[in-house]
Protein backbone atom coordinates (compact mmCIF):
# COMPACT_ATOMS: atom_id res chain seq x y z
CA UNK A 1 0.00 0.00 0.00
CA UNK A 2 2.66 2.23 0.89
CA UNK A 3 4.62 1.76 -2.90
CA UNK A 4 1.36 2.99 -4.54
CA UNK A 5 1.30 6.80 -4.12
CA UNK A 6 4.87 6.43 -4.42
CA UNK A 7 4.02 4.82 -8.04
CA UNK A 8 1.50 6.77 -8.98
CA UNK A 9 3.77 10.01 -8.30
CA UNK A 10 6.72 8.23 -10.64
CA UNK A 11 3.79 7.46 -13.59
CA UNK A 12 3.08 11.42 -13.13
CA UNK A 13 6.52 12.62 -13.29
CA UNK A 14 7.43 10.07 -16.26
CA UNK A 15 4.14 11.47 -18.29
CA UNK A 16 6.15 14.80 -18.07
CA UNK A 17 9.40 13.71 -19.30
CA UNK A 18 7.38 12.67 -22.23
CA UNK A 19 5.35 15.71 -23.06
CA UNK A 20 7.26 18.32 -21.79
CA UNK A 21 10.99 17.57 -21.54
CA UNK A 22 10.77 15.83 -24.70
CA UNK A 23 7.92 16.49 -26.79
CA UNK A 24 7.94 20.20 -26.12
CA UNK A 25 11.11 21.23 -24.90
CA UNK A 26 14.24 18.74 -26.66
CA UNK A 27 13.35 20.97 -29.82
CA UNK A 28 15.61 24.15 -27.95
CA UNK A 29 18.97 21.62 -27.92
CA UNK A 30 18.31 20.35 -31.34
CA UNK A 31 17.74 23.49 -32.74
CA UNK A 32 21.23 24.26 -33.27
CA UNK A 33 21.60 21.14 -34.99
CA UNK A 34 19.14 21.11 -37.50
CA UNK A 35 20.20 25.11 -37.95
CA UNK A 36 23.37 23.99 -39.08
CA UNK A 37 22.02 20.96 -41.10
CA UNK A 38 19.13 22.73 -42.79
CA UNK A 39 20.30 26.43 -42.57
CA UNK A 40 17.20 27.67 -40.95
CA UNK A 41 16.93 31.18 -40.64
CA UNK A 42 16.10 32.55 -36.84
CA UNK A 43 12.67 33.44 -38.11
CA UNK A 44 12.02 30.08 -39.78
CA UNK A 45 13.02 28.45 -36.48
CA UNK A 46 11.05 31.16 -34.21
CA UNK A 47 7.57 29.93 -36.81
CA UNK A 48 8.81 26.19 -36.12
CA UNK A 49 8.76 26.96 -32.34
CA UNK A 50 5.40 28.70 -32.57
CA UNK A 51 3.95 25.97 -34.35
CA UNK A 52 4.67 23.84 -31.48
CA UNK A 53 2.86 26.56 -28.94
CA UNK A 54 -0.12 27.48 -31.55
CA UNK A 55 -0.84 23.87 -30.89
CA UNK A 56 -0.38 23.69 -27.00
CA UNK A 57 -2.90 26.33 -26.99
CA UNK A 58 -5.17 24.70 -29.16
CA UNK A 59 -4.66 21.63 -26.66
CA UNK A 60 -4.97 23.43 -23.52
CA UNK A 61 -8.42 25.13 -25.14
CA UNK A 62 -9.52 22.03 -25.80
CA UNK A 63 -8.71 20.17 -22.32
CA UNK A 64 -10.60 22.99 -20.80
CA UNK A 65 -13.79 22.85 -22.61
CA UNK A 66 -13.72 19.10 -23.84
CA UNK A 67 -15.64 17.09 -21.32
CA UNK A 68 -12.78 14.91 -20.23
CA UNK A 69 -13.94 14.03 -16.19
CA UNK A 70 -15.21 10.42 -17.36
CA UNK A 71 -12.04 9.18 -19.33
CA UNK A 72 -9.12 11.21 -18.45
CA UNK A 73 -6.77 8.26 -18.26
CA UNK A 74 -8.02 7.40 -21.75
CA UNK A 75 -7.36 10.38 -23.40
CA UNK A 76 -3.53 10.70 -21.82
CA UNK A 77 -2.74 7.25 -23.11
CA UNK A 78 -4.14 8.11 -26.60
CA UNK A 79 -2.03 11.44 -26.06
CA UNK A 80 1.01 9.78 -25.01
CA UNK A 81 1.29 7.58 -28.41
CA UNK A 82 0.88 10.60 -30.30
CA UNK A 83 3.19 12.27 -28.56
CA UNK A 84 5.84 9.51 -29.32
CA UNK A 85 4.73 9.38 -32.83
CA UNK A 86 5.19 13.19 -33.59
CA UNK A 87 8.81 12.90 -31.98
CA UNK A 88 9.92 10.00 -34.08
CA UNK A 89 8.56 12.35 -37.31
CA UNK A 90 10.68 14.71 -36.58
CA UNK A 91 13.51 12.61 -37.48
CA UNK A 92 11.71 11.31 -40.89
CA UNK A 93 11.12 14.23 -42.64
CA UNK A 94 13.38 16.99 -44.04
CA UNK A 95 10.12 19.06 -45.25
CA UNK A 96 9.83 22.56 -43.57
CA UNK A 97 6.07 22.55 -43.79
CA UNK A 98 5.57 18.97 -42.87
CA UNK A 99 7.59 19.94 -39.39
CA UNK A 100 5.21 22.67 -38.93
CA UNK A 101 2.38 20.16 -39.02
CA UNK A 102 4.21 17.60 -37.07
CA UNK A 103 5.62 20.23 -33.83
CA UNK A 104 1.44 21.73 -34.04
CA UNK A 105 0.44 18.17 -33.35
CA UNK A 106 2.92 17.48 -30.65
CA UNK A 107 2.12 20.74 -29.03
CA UNK A 108 -2.24 19.94 -29.03
CA UNK A 109 -1.45 16.37 -27.25
CA UNK A 110 1.78 18.16 -25.11
CA UNK A 111 -0.50 20.08 -23.35
CA UNK A 112 -3.77 17.39 -23.23
CA UNK A 113 -0.62 15.61 -21.24
CA UNK A 114 0.02 18.15 -18.81
CA UNK A 115 -3.45 19.16 -18.00
CA UNK A 116 -4.88 15.73 -17.79
CA UNK A 117 -1.53 14.33 -15.48
CA UNK A 118 -1.98 17.78 -13.24
CA UNK A 119 -5.57 17.33 -12.57
CA UNK A 120 -5.32 13.84 -12.05
CA UNK A 121 -1.99 13.66 -9.85
CA UNK A 122 -2.96 16.76 -8.17
CA UNK A 123 -6.50 15.42 -6.98
CA UNK A 124 -5.09 12.30 -5.98
CA UNK A 125 -2.57 14.12 -3.66
CA UNK A 126 -5.64 16.25 -2.46
CA UNK A 127 -7.56 13.23 -1.40
CA UNK A 128 -4.39 11.31 0.08
CA UNK A 129 -3.20 14.40 2.22
CA UNK A 130 0.09 14.61 0.42
CA UNK A 131 -0.32 17.55 -1.56
CA UNK A 132 3.22 18.74 -0.52
CA UNK A 133 4.30 16.35 -3.16
CA UNK A 134 2.76 18.26 -6.21
CA UNK A 135 6.31 20.00 -6.49
CA UNK A 136 7.91 16.26 -7.21
CA UNK A 137 5.60 16.08 -9.43
CA UNK A 138 6.49 18.94 -11.54
CA UNK A 139 10.13 17.90 -10.94
CA UNK A 140 9.28 15.25 -13.82
CA UNK A 141 9.59 18.70 -16.68
CA UNK A 142 13.49 19.52 -15.13
CA UNK A 143 14.33 15.65 -15.38
CA UNK A 144 12.78 15.40 -18.69
CA UNK A 145 14.74 18.25 -20.01
CA UNK A 146 18.18 16.57 -18.27
CA UNK A 147 17.93 13.47 -19.33
CA UNK A 148 16.92 13.84 -22.80
CA UNK A 149 19.87 15.95 -23.43
CA UNK A 150 22.24 13.68 -22.06
CA UNK A 151 21.04 11.32 -25.04
CA UNK A 152 21.64 14.44 -27.23
CA UNK A 153 25.59 14.48 -28.49
CA UNK A 154 26.20 10.71 -28.60
CA UNK A 155 22.77 10.25 -30.85
CA UNK A 156 23.89 13.11 -33.16
CA UNK A 157 27.66 11.92 -33.46
CA UNK A 158 26.04 8.69 -34.52
CA UNK A 159 22.86 9.01 -36.31
CA UNK A 160 22.73 13.27 -36.67
CA UNK A 161 20.02 14.88 -35.93
CA UNK A 162 17.46 13.31 -37.37
CA UNK A 163 18.49 10.17 -35.21
CA UNK A 164 17.90 12.36 -31.97
CA UNK A 165 14.40 12.75 -32.42
CA UNK A 166 13.74 8.69 -33.41
CA UNK A 167 16.07 8.16 -30.43
CA UNK A 168 14.50 10.25 -28.00
CA UNK A 169 10.78 8.31 -29.20
CA UNK A 170 12.21 5.78 -28.20
CA UNK A 171 13.40 6.57 -25.06
CA UNK A 172 9.41 7.87 -24.37
CA UNK A 173 7.93 4.30 -25.55
CA UNK A 174 10.17 3.04 -22.59
CA UNK A 175 8.25 5.93 -20.35
CA UNK A 176 4.72 5.50 -21.20
CA UNK A 177 4.87 1.54 -20.27
CA UNK A 178 5.25 2.79 -16.70
CA UNK A 179 2.72 5.78 -16.78
CA UNK A 180 0.49 2.93 -18.78
CA UNK A 181 -0.21 0.63 -15.59
CA UNK A 182 1.28 3.50 -12.75
CA UNK A 183 -1.02 6.58 -13.57
CA UNK A 184 -4.88 6.25 -13.46
CA UNK A 185 -7.83 8.42 -12.17
CA UNK A 186 -9.99 7.40 -9.85
CA UNK A 187 -13.32 9.43 -10.34
CA UNK A 188 -15.16 10.91 -7.29
CA UNK A 189 -12.49 11.42 -5.07
CA UNK A 190 -12.93 15.08 -3.84
CA UNK A 191 -13.94 14.99 0.17
CA UNK A 192 -16.05 17.70 1.60
CA UNK A 193 -13.15 18.98 3.75
CA UNK A 194 -11.55 20.27 0.44
CA UNK A 195 -14.52 22.39 0.15
CA UNK A 196 -14.15 23.59 2.66
CA UNK A 197 -10.47 24.08 2.21
CA UNK A 198 -11.65 25.98 -1.05
CA UNK A 199 -13.00 29.19 0.54
CA UNK A 200 -9.79 29.98 1.88
CA UNK A 201 -8.33 30.29 -1.14
CA UNK A 202 -8.28 33.58 -3.40
CA UNK A 203 -11.75 34.55 -4.80
CA UNK A 204 -12.70 33.09 -8.24
CA UNK A 205 -12.80 37.25 -9.09
CA UNK A 206 -8.82 37.36 -9.01
CA UNK A 207 -8.77 34.58 -11.47
CA UNK A 208 -8.43 36.78 -14.57
CA UNK A 209 -5.55 38.41 -12.81
CA UNK A 210 -3.33 35.10 -12.15
CA UNK A 211 -4.30 34.43 -15.88
CA UNK A 212 -3.03 38.15 -17.50
CA UNK A 213 0.03 37.55 -15.34
CA UNK A 214 0.71 33.99 -15.85
CA UNK A 215 -0.10 34.42 -19.94
CA UNK A 216 2.82 37.14 -19.96
CA UNK A 217 4.98 34.50 -17.89
CA UNK A 218 4.07 32.56 -21.14
CA UNK A 219 4.96 35.47 -23.44
CA UNK A 220 8.11 36.37 -21.57
CA UNK A 221 10.00 33.10 -20.53
CA UNK A 222 10.04 31.27 -24.12
CA UNK A 223 12.30 33.51 -25.84
CA UNK A 224 14.97 32.12 -23.41
CA UNK A 225 12.98 28.53 -23.24
CA UNK A 226 13.39 28.55 -27.75
CA UNK A 227 16.66 30.28 -28.10
CA UNK A 228 19.43 30.00 -24.95
CA UNK A 229 20.94 27.32 -26.75
CA UNK A 230 21.28 28.94 -30.10
CA UNK A 231 22.43 32.04 -28.60
CA UNK A 232 25.06 30.24 -26.66
CA UNK A 233 26.23 28.40 -30.00
CA UNK A 234 26.25 31.59 -32.13
CA UNK A 235 28.36 33.16 -28.85
CA UNK A 236 31.81 33.71 -29.05
CA UNK A 237 32.51 33.76 -25.62
CA UNK A 238 31.00 30.16 -24.96
CA UNK A 239 33.65 27.73 -25.73
CA UNK A 240 32.06 24.19 -24.69
CA UNK A 241 29.18 22.05 -26.09
CA UNK A 242 25.98 24.19 -25.91
CA UNK A 243 23.72 21.45 -25.27
CA UNK A 244 25.74 21.79 -21.75
CA UNK A 245 23.26 25.27 -21.14
CA UNK A 246 20.22 22.97 -21.84
CA UNK A 247 21.06 20.62 -19.22
CA UNK A 248 22.14 22.98 -16.55
CA UNK A 249 18.49 24.39 -17.32
CA UNK A 250 16.87 20.49 -16.45
CA UNK A 251 18.98 20.53 -13.31
CA UNK A 252 17.70 23.94 -12.25
CA UNK A 253 14.42 22.72 -12.79
CA UNK A 254 14.72 19.61 -11.22
CA UNK A 255 14.39 20.32 -7.43
CA UNK A 256 12.95 23.94 -8.27
CA UNK A 257 9.13 23.01 -8.21
CA UNK A 258 10.05 21.80 -4.48
CA UNK A 259 11.91 24.77 -3.36
CA UNK A 260 9.06 27.09 -4.57
CA UNK A 261 6.01 25.20 -3.32
CA UNK A 262 8.05 24.91 0.16
CA UNK A 263 9.13 28.72 0.18
CA UNK A 264 5.12 29.56 -0.95
CA UNK A 265 3.34 27.34 2.02
CA UNK A 266 6.01 29.47 4.16
CA UNK A 267 5.80 33.06 2.75
CA UNK A 268 2.52 32.47 0.61
CA UNK A 269 1.61 31.87 -2.88
CA UNK A 270 1.55 35.11 -4.60
CA UNK A 271 4.58 37.00 -2.93
CA UNK A 272 6.75 33.69 -4.14
CA UNK A 273 5.02 34.18 -7.73
CA UNK A 274 6.59 37.92 -7.60
CA UNK A 275 9.87 36.67 -6.21
CA UNK A 276 10.34 34.00 -8.73
CA UNK A 277 9.06 36.01 -11.94
CA UNK A 278 11.54 38.78 -11.17
CA UNK A 279 14.70 36.72 -10.33
CA UNK A 280 13.68 34.98 -13.69
CA UNK A 281 13.25 38.56 -15.61
CA UNK A 282 17.28 39.07 -14.01
CA UNK A 283 18.05 35.80 -15.57
CA UNK A 284 16.45 36.42 -19.29
CA UNK A 285 18.12 39.68 -19.74
CA UNK A 286 21.63 38.50 -18.12
CA UNK A 287 23.47 37.45 -21.28
CA UNK A 288 22.49 41.09 -23.20
CA UNK A 289 24.50 42.84 -20.42
CA UNK A 290 27.22 40.24 -19.33
CA UNK A 291 28.30 38.21 -22.15
CA UNK A 292 30.48 35.00 -20.81
CA UNK A 293 30.50 31.29 -20.61
CA UNK A 294 29.63 32.01 -16.43
CA UNK A 295 26.62 34.49 -17.30
CA UNK A 296 24.69 31.56 -19.98
CA UNK A 297 25.47 29.41 -16.80
CA UNK A 298 23.86 31.42 -14.84
CA UNK A 299 20.83 33.00 -16.73
CA UNK A 300 20.10 28.90 -17.38
CA UNK A 301 20.04 27.90 -13.98
CA UNK A 302 18.52 30.88 -13.01
CA UNK A 303 16.13 30.27 -15.77
CA UNK A 304 15.41 26.29 -14.77
CA UNK A 305 14.86 27.34 -11.41
CA UNK A 306 11.89 29.38 -11.58
CA UNK A 307 9.77 28.61 -14.94
CA UNK A 308 8.21 25.22 -13.84
CA UNK A 309 8.37 26.56 -10.09
CA UNK A 310 6.48 29.08 -11.55
CA UNK A 311 3.91 26.97 -13.52
CA UNK A 312 3.54 24.87 -10.09
CA UNK A 313 2.25 27.54 -7.87
CA UNK A 314 0.41 28.83 -10.55
CA UNK A 315 -0.99 25.82 -11.20
CA UNK A 316 -2.14 24.73 -7.44
CA UNK A 317 -3.05 28.05 -6.92
CA UNK A 318 -5.76 27.90 -9.64
CA UNK A 319 -6.82 24.88 -8.81
CA UNK A 320 -7.56 25.98 -5.58
CA UNK A 321 -10.31 28.76 -6.57
CA UNK A 322 -12.19 25.69 -8.01
CA UNK A 323 -11.26 22.06 -6.76
CA UNK A 324 -14.01 20.67 -8.40
CA UNK A 325 -13.22 21.09 -11.70
CA UNK A 326 -9.38 21.24 -11.80
CA UNK A 327 -9.14 20.35 -15.54
CA UNK A 328 -10.95 23.12 -16.51
CA UNK A 329 -9.21 25.83 -14.66
CA UNK A 330 -6.11 24.47 -15.10
CA UNK A 331 -6.33 24.15 -19.31
CA UNK A 332 -7.84 27.93 -19.02
CA UNK A 333 -4.54 28.89 -17.50
CA UNK A 334 -2.56 26.90 -19.48
CA UNK A 335 -4.18 28.33 -22.61
CA UNK A 336 -3.28 32.18 -21.51
CA UNK A 337 0.28 30.48 -20.83
CA UNK A 338 0.46 29.26 -24.32
CA UNK A 339 -0.73 32.08 -26.14
CA UNK A 340 1.93 33.92 -24.76
CA UNK A 341 4.08 31.64 -26.18
CA UNK A 342 2.63 30.68 -29.32
CA UNK A 343 3.95 35.02 -30.05
CA UNK A 344 6.90 34.88 -27.99
CA UNK A 345 9.53 32.63 -30.30
CA UNK A 346 8.01 34.97 -33.46
CA UNK A 347 8.40 37.98 -32.56
CA UNK A 348 12.09 36.56 -31.09
CA UNK A 349 13.33 35.00 -34.23
CA UNK A 350 11.95 38.28 -36.56
CA UNK A 351 13.41 40.45 -34.36
CA UNK A 352 16.84 38.42 -34.40
CA UNK A 353 16.93 38.15 -38.03
CA UNK A 354 16.53 41.79 -38.60
CA UNK A 355 19.07 42.93 -35.60
CA UNK A 356 21.41 40.08 -36.11
CA UNK A 357 21.48 39.98 -32.24
CA UNK A 358 19.10 38.41 -29.54
CA UNK A 359 19.54 41.18 -27.32
CA UNK A 360 16.45 43.16 -28.21
CA UNK A 361 14.20 40.36 -27.91
CA UNK A 362 15.54 39.27 -24.47
CA UNK A 363 15.44 42.60 -23.19
CA UNK A 364 11.53 42.47 -24.49
CA UNK A 365 11.27 39.42 -23.23
CA UNK A 366 12.36 40.11 -19.39
CA UNK A 367 10.27 43.16 -19.29
CA UNK A 368 7.54 41.09 -20.21
CA UNK A 369 7.64 38.67 -16.93
CA UNK A 370 8.58 41.96 -14.99
CA UNK A 371 5.04 43.43 -15.80
CA UNK A 372 3.72 40.11 -15.06
CA UNK A 373 5.12 40.09 -11.69
CA UNK A 374 3.64 44.10 -11.00
CA UNK A 375 0.39 42.09 -11.82
CA UNK A 376 0.53 39.86 -9.25
CA UNK A 377 1.60 41.99 -6.61
CA UNK A 378 -2.43 43.06 -6.49
CA UNK A 379 -3.20 39.33 -4.52
CA UNK A 380 -0.83 39.38 -2.08
CA UNK A 381 -3.41 40.55 0.12
CA UNK A 382 -5.01 36.69 0.02
CA UNK A 383 -1.27 35.31 0.96
CA UNK A 384 -2.91 36.59 4.65
CA UNK A 385 -5.41 33.44 4.70
CA UNK A 386 -5.05 30.12 5.69
CA UNK A 387 -2.86 28.23 2.79
CA UNK A 388 -4.59 25.41 1.20
CA UNK A 389 -1.30 23.11 1.37
CA UNK A 390 -0.73 23.35 5.31
CA UNK A 391 -4.60 23.32 6.00
CA UNK A 392 -5.11 20.27 3.45
CA UNK A 393 -2.14 18.32 5.08
CA UNK A 394 -3.61 19.18 8.70
CA UNK A 395 -7.60 17.98 7.78
CA UNK A 396 -6.06 14.90 6.51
Amino acid sequence: MNKRPFLFLIGGIFSLMIAMGIGRFAYTPILPLMQNALSFTNAEAGYLASSNYAGYFVGAILAGVLPLKKHKTLYLRLSLIVSILTTCMMGLTHFYLLMLIVRFVSGVVSAFIFVLASSIVLDRLAVTGKTSWSGIFYSGVGFGIFFSTLFIPSLNNLFEWEGVWVGLAIVSIILTIFVWFWLKDSPNTMKKDEQQINTQAPPLKWLPWLITAYGLEGLGYIVTGTFIVSIAEKSPTFSIDPTFVWMVVGLGAIPSCIIWSTLAKKSGFVKTLVFSMILQSIGIALPVFWLTQSSFIISALLFGATFMGITTLATTLARQMSPSNSSRIIGYLTATYAAGQMIGPTIAGILSSYTQSFNSALIGAATVVFIGAVLFVSGIRFDRMPNIETTSIKSN
